[in-house]
């Protein structure tokens, strides 16, 4: 790992939880340069919904490079970007009734974001957005604005203004935020501007695997329709199916002004989309570009995954199925550690969290645990208080099984070992 140490910046940050060299990846397993596997339950930070090397995909990017496709074209027109298109449109939106324009944007999920509040802003004429404790957007200014923990916003230096932080749904227990925010934007002696938009996930991923609940989203949109504000709901990490569906909203029965969409969108490889409502659409030509914004390796991968995972309701199906053996195997491991510690299970489809509530640096070391038997596993919250859990959707049973096993074991052997240390200090 030295080499590593040497040459590359002190950013690094995922390394450093799993310190071994990867060489090859497949489905849910990674292998790292000794031949060892181990069980990804982290998967890109929800990219490889599909999982590592997709046969499907890759087959189809093999093909793509023989026959000399374009790599990159801007957002000049080519059959990858045109086929990808057809191909969301008719078996992604068309089937949901949504009536969206697709914009290209940079190929990460901030770039999404940054777009999306630009665009936000201009189509409205106002310059405050409000979003909600415990969101993450992402990390250049415009999402660090927009991002709750001030572990990426203090060292930016970023302009804390045009922002306003409503608290997210259970934020104060049983108390129904929405009757919050809608008391501010009565109050005209509030301090509260009249947002452009709302930005908002359905279940927020980094701050904590929080679940909105259908009636809260319900009467967001309710709220941005009356006081004519915007609805932008950021699906970049549980988006793609993680929720059980395609879009994490379609549960609630709301329909966004503009949706953000990236990570597993682009079949792993870079892509981000902003979609927007046509009355929207009010960008001149060329007002926001990028030099990457057409991926065409990315358009191809995200074509065949939509054809072979959503043409039918197999993946929801299955996504639904999986997530009752994750939360059932994860609640039977809390309750028996119960006189140990106090573990709350929480999440939807296959987004969930395992989040010790007395011991905050618990989770850290239960995922380098778990890191010691095989298994990647990652944290979150604003604490890192919460252990998180994202395997590929395609994971078979079989694996999710024997990675919930491992993780037990983990959790076990930390234990043990904090009950050893404690008897040693007396």
């Amino acid at each position: 790992m030295r080499i590593f140490e040497n040459l590359e910046s002190e950013v690094r940050g995922y390394i450093r939880s799993f310190p071994t060299i990867f060489e090859k990846s497949k489905g849910a397993i990674l292998t790292n340069e000794q031949g060892e596997d181990y069980i990804d339950f982290f998967a890109g930070a929800g990219t490889l919904n599909y999982g590592h090397n997709n046969e499907h995909i890759s087959q189809a990017l093999i093909e793509y490079i023989q026959k000399d496709g374009v790599v990159h074209g801007l957002d000049m027109a080519t059959s990858a970007k045109k086929e990808f298109l057809q191909t969301f449109n008719d078996l992604i939106l068309t089937p949901r009734n949504l009536d969206y324009k697709v914009q290209f944007t940079g190929p990460t999920g901030t770039n999404a974001v940054e777009t999306a509040l630009k665009l936000a802003k201009l189509v409205k004429g106002r310059s405050n957005i409000v979003s909600f404790t415990n969101g993450f957007h992402g990390l250049t200014q415009g999402s660090s604005s927009v991002t709750g923990n001030n572990d990426y916003r203090d060292e930016a230096y970023i302009s804390r203004t045009n922002t306003t932080f409503m608290p997210y749904d259970n934020y104060f227990g049983d108390m129904n935020t929405m009757a919050y925010f809608r008391k501010f934007l009565e109050d005209s002696s509030s301090g509260l501007d009249i947002p452009a938009a709302v930005i908002v996930e359905t279940i927020q991923g980094e701050g904590g695997i929080n679940v909105a609940s259908k009636e809260w989203l319900q009467e967001l949109e309710s709220i941005c329709r009356e006081y004519d504000i915007l609805l932008i709901i950021d699906d970049i990490q549980v988006g793609n199916g993680r929720s059980g569906e395609f879009f994490s909203f379609e549960f609630a029965g709301i329909t966004p002004d503009i949706v953000t969409i990236s990570k597993s969108i682009g079949g792993g490889l870079p892509m981000a989309l902003v979609l927007l409502k046509p009355d929207l659409d009010q960008w001149k030509p060329g007002e926001h570009t990028g030099t990457f914004r057409g991926n065409n390796l990315a358009f191809v991968a995200a074509k065949v995954a939509i054809k072979q995972y959503w043409n039918n309701d197999d993946l929801s199906n299955a996504v639904k199925y999986k997530e009752k053996i994750l939360k059932d195997r994860l609640q039977e491991i809390a309750n028996k550690v119960k006189d140990d510690l106090e573990i709350v299970v929480k999440g939807r489809g296959l987004a969930y969290g395992f989040e010790i509530k007395d011991d905050n640096s618990i989770a850290s070391d239960i995922s380098k645990k778990a890191f010691e038997e095989n298994l990647i596993v990652e944290t979150c919250g604003s604490e890192d208080q919460i252990v998180k859990f994202l395997p590929p959707l395609i994971i078979d049973e079989e694996t999710l099984l024997e990675g919930l096993n491992r993780f037990e074991k983990a959790v076990h052997k930390l234990i043990e070992e904090k009950k050893e240390k404690l008897t040693g200090e007396f």
